[in-house]
């Protein structure tokens, strides 16, 4: 098997588990579709190769800071502690095996819940709270998703260029 066929291949799982990642943050996410495509560049070699890297790392780029500004700035005009999410971030984690594939979101919202309950003392005040930064976070990570879907379309249209152009 050619290696360009091979590391094409290649690259193209791990923007797979990249795109996942986005979704599943027990994964590695949008670096390793830029790291992927870079691989498959410098093996590639040749200007079309780098035009979809650069390409690629400008959507990767721009999902992973959208997600953080528009996240973290809602988060922080509604004042939620790091804390907060960071626990939430854990008990996820520890859903995610506690019960297999829905635990994750369970244990993720779980823990937002209870923290912002710690610190707000009032449930109702803690789940409205909760449910504002679920949103952003929502929003944050659809928008992150959404434009590593367009680096995998990038470095899709660069395969077929290589391969039959």
């Amino acid at each position: 098997m050619n290696a360009d066929i091979l590391t094409s291949v290649l690259v193209g799982l791990a923007i797979l588990v990249g795109c996942l990642g986005i979704i599943l943050p027990v994964l590695p996410g949008s670096i390793l579709i830029a790291i992927a495509v870079l691989v498959w560049a410098i093996v590639i070699g040749g200007p079309m190769a780098w035009i979809i890297f650069a390409i690629v790392a400008v959507f990767v780029a721009g999902g992973m800071s959208a997600s953080l500004v528009l996240t973290g700035r809602k988060l922080k005009a509604m004042k939620v502690p790091n804390r907060s999410v960071l626990v939430a971030g854990l008990l996820g984690i520890i859903g995610f095996f506690v019960i297999p594939v829905v635990g994750l979101p369970i244990g993720f919202i779980a823990g937002l819940y209870l923290a912002e309950h710690m610190r707000l003392h009032d449930a109702k005040e803690a789940w409205d709270s909760s449910w504002e930064s679920l949103k952003a976070i929502g929003i944050g990570t659809a928008l992150e998703f959404l434009l590593a879907l367009l680096a995998a379309i990038t470095f899709g249209i660069g395969t077929l260029i290589h391969f039959l152009g």
